[in-house]
This record gives C-alpha cells, sequence and structure tokens, in this order.
C-alpha cells in the first residue's frame, strides 16, 4: 500500500513541478522587470528548490567522454559487453588510435578491471568517479544492476546465490588474471565467488581483489545500520521493509525493497546536513552562484536517483551478512555448498576503509585477512585512509589522489608477478 501512495503523490505533484518550472522561467525571462530584484530571484530560487526535492529521478547517464592518458585525451565510450536481464557488465572501451598514441612507449595491455557497484538501492552510477579515477591506468568494467520494479514477475527470482553467480560468470567473461574490486555492499558476495573459483581451479581466477568499505564481518565495529539489523528480527524486516510494485510499473506484483525506503533511511541518518545542503543551494541560486549550484545538482541528480531490491536478495544479505554473520564465521552456504575463503592461495587481497565510516566501520573490510587465511602475507594489504566517511572510500579528492593510487599500485605489482608465473610455466611446458 505504502507503494502505491508513493506513487499517486509523485504523480499528484506533477502539476505544482511544472508550475514550479513554468514560474521560473518566466521570472528568469529576458526582459521581465522582476528578474534581478530580490524578490524576483528568490521566487525563481524558491521553485528550483521545490522542484528539485520533489521531482522523479531516473536511472543516470554515465557522462564519461574521456580520459587523459599520458598528456593525450582518449574518447570514450560505454558499452555493454555482457548481459543478463538481471545485469549489465559495462565496458568503458576507449578510443583503439588515440590508445595508441598516449601508449606509444608502453608495453601490453592495461590491467583488466572488474568493478562491482552495491546493490544496495542507488544505480551503478553513483561510482562514477570511481571509474574515472581508474580509467587511464586500466581497462575498466563495472556491474549494472537492474531496477527490480521494471523487471515483470515472469522474470523469476534474483537472490543472493544468483548475484554471487553472475559475479563469477563475469569473471569468467574476462579471462584468467582480470581483477576485481567490491565497493561496499558485494564483498561478502565477491569473497565467496574468489573462495568457490579457488576450491573449483577454475582457470578465469583474478589475479588480485580489493575490498572498500565492506561488510566482511559486520560484528565489529558495529555502526547504526549494523546495530538496527540487530536489534529487529528477521520477520520485521520480512513485515516492515517489503512491498509490492503498484501496477502502474512494469514489475507490478514483484516484492521488493523500495530504494524510496533506503534513501530515506540514509537521509534521516544526516537529515540536518541536507537540510543545509538545500538551503546553501537556496543561497547559491540567489546569489548567482553557478559553480556551487552545479555541484550540488550534481550530487543530489545521483543521490536521489534509487532503485529496487527483490525481496529474495535483500532478506537473504540481512539474515546471511548483518544477523548470522555466516562468512566471517564459517558457515556461508552458496546453493548448499559451504564456501571456504581458505581455499583462496594465490590471489593478491587489498582492504581500503575510511576512518569516519558510519556504514561499515573499522575492521569489518579489514576481516578479509583473518577469514583468508592461505593467502600469502607479501600478497596482502591493507589502508586506512584519515578523515574520511563511507563515500570518500570510493570518490571525492582523497579517492583520487591517495586511495585509487594505492589501489593501483598494488594491482600493478601484482599482475607483473601473474604474468612472470605464466611465462615461466609456459617455459616450462614448452621444454
Amino acid at each position: 500500500m505504502l507503494y502505491t501512495l508513493v506513487e499517486i503523490n509523485r504523480l499528484a505533484l506533477a502539476p505544482m513541478r511544472a508550475a514550479a518550472r513554468t514560474s521560473r522561467a518566466m521570472i528568469r525571462a529576458p526582459g521581465n522587470p522582476w528578474r534581478n530584484t530580490e524578490f524576483g530571484k528568490s521566487f525563481a530560487a524558491m521553485a528550483d528548490v521545490f522542484e528539485s526535492v520533489t521531482r522523479y529521478y531516473g536511472k543516470p547517464e554515465w557522462r564519461i567522454e574521456s580520459t587523459r592518458i599520458n598528456s593525450v585525451d582518449v574518447p570514450i565510450t560505454d558499452t555493454v559487453a555482457w548481459s543478463t536481464p538481471w545485469c549489465n557488465l559495462v565496458h568503458f572501451r576507449k578510443d583503439p588510435r588515440m590508445m595508441s598514441r598516449a601508449r606509444k612507449a608502453k608495453a601490453g595491455p592495461m590491467p583488466r578491471l572488474l568493478i562491482v557497484a552495491p546493490l544496495s538501492g542507488h544505480y551503478a552510477t553513483l561510482l562514477r568517479g570511481t571509474v574515472e579515477a581508474f580509467l587511464p591506468t586500466h581497462d575498466v568494467y563495472i556491474t549494472d544492476w537492474a531496477d527490480a520494479r521494471l523487471q515483470p514477475v515472469w522474470r523469476g527470482k534474483f537472490d543472493l546465490d544468483d548475484y554471487t553467480d553472475h559475479i563469477r560468470d563475469m569473471l569468467r567473461f574476462l579471462g584468467a588474471g582480470a581483477n576485481v574490486l567490491a565497493v561496499c555492499q558485494p564483498g561478502p558476495a565477491v569473497l565467496a565467488a574468489v573462495a568457490l573459483m579457488s576450491e573449483d581451479n577454475d582457470p578465469a581466477l583474478p589475479a588480485t581483489m580489493t575490498f572498500m568499505g565492506s561488510p566482511i564481518d559486520a560484528r565489529r565495529s558495529p555502526t547504526v545500520p549494523n546495530v538496527l539489523a540487530e536489534e529487529r528480527t528477521f520477520e520485521w524486516f520480512e513485515e516492515n521493509m517489503i512491498y509490492t510494485v503498484p501496477a502502474m510499473l512494469p514489475g507490478a506484483g514483484r516484492r521488493v525493497y523500495p530504494g524510496f525506503v533506503q534513501l530515506s533511511s540514509f537521509m534521516n541518518m544526516n537529515w540536518d546536513s541536507h537540510v543545509d545542503a538545500n538551503w546553501r543551494f537556496f543561497n547559491h541560486l540567489v546569489d548567482g552562484d553557478g559553480d556551487s549550484a552545479r555541484k550540488h545538482r550534481e550530487f543530489y541528480d545521483e543521490y536521489l536517483s534509487v532503485l529496487d531490491l527483490t525481496e529474495e536478495f535483500y532478506l537473504q544479505t540481512i539474515d546471511r551478512v548483518f544477523q548470522r554473520h555466516l562468512l566471517p564465521r564459517g558457515e556461508y552456504r552458496h546453493r548448499g555448498r559451504l564456501v571456504d575463503p581458505s581455499a583462496i592461495t594465490d590471489v593478491a587481497l587489498m582492504t581500503v576503509e575510511g576512518e569516519k565510516d558510519d556504514i561499515s566501520g573499522i575492521g569489518q573490510t579489514q576481516a578479509a585477512h583473518d577469514i583468508c587465511v592461505n593467502i600469502p602475507l607479501d600478497m596482502q594489504t591493507d589502508y586506512i585512509q584519515p578523515g574520511v566517511g563511507h563515500y570518500g572510500v570510493f570518490n571525492g579528492s582523497r579517492f583520487r589522489t591517495e586511495i585509487a593510487p594505492r589501489v593501483t599500485q598494488f594491482i600493478a605489482s601484482f599482475v607483473d608477478k601473474k604474468r612472470e608465473k605464466q611465462a615461466a610455466r609456459q617455459l616450462e611446458l614448452a621444454h
């Protein structure tokens, strides 16, 4: 019922949003005597703020047109390299002609990097800054998960095991020696996928795996979301967080965890800061500070764009990751098969955490080192970034200047070692 009320409210506000846009255009029209008055600028700014906080935010575009490599601007085209109804694997393909100019002194292809975006309410484009930071040094792919409200019920279910299988299938698509980077929520699933591949001697095993702000063991340094998951029963989440997609959407009848519920939770955690941000936005518009207003729009256009999760995926994540903590306890199962992280012996491991992370507390990601007991110590790296919260672990200036270079260096060192091992192995077989 709540989902239907939200959609009805959105439709009911449509005429008011249209009126706000019309009023804004009229006030700012050339020749309007009110245009440059304090009243006119304030009225137009008020209409702008109203329109921005009440409108529907659809799926954002990537808007990555180029990257700079060795002082050469290389055009980028985002293409779908592999897909299922539940996920597109987006490849940021670099223009071959410009790449040959940019890397004429470089030997060998760039390391392949699979960025596994979280399926936790926001679109993969929230990681636009993450992608941009790695484009100059990597051949970048990213998971673009489907919005459950747009998936007809005849498509069937999509659960945490399906999610893990998708990660494994994408690593197979990329081939041996690729690198996988999990941002936040997908950490346990990525670790499970690599553990299963290691136990199966899968030839597509990645060279490295990096976990950033991931709840590998949510018992450590529990944050507000972790405490909530512990305090509430599983049945409470079933009864209060799951809703039916209304008839006006393609996924009508599907049971989902709506994106607007997740967004409301995050907004309420920092309500005062969001109110202050919109007040500053209003003042920037009145003062004609276009750069600051543009930055506000760019952030909230992304932040307010949300997608729905399937009931089964959401509830299994709550149960396995945040309530029973099965992976760090050695009890995590994938389709009935026990996942054994100790099977990982030849995949380098890096963990990254933020000092002020209020979503995945300090130690939750580091736990990967404790459960991957057979990875040699010289193949493990841990880094804590001072002064950043959860978002700063994968985006922002400190990510670009301090975290991304460390991840790049980590990947490069083990990709080179992997190549040396493969070359030695081939030479050995030849003789």
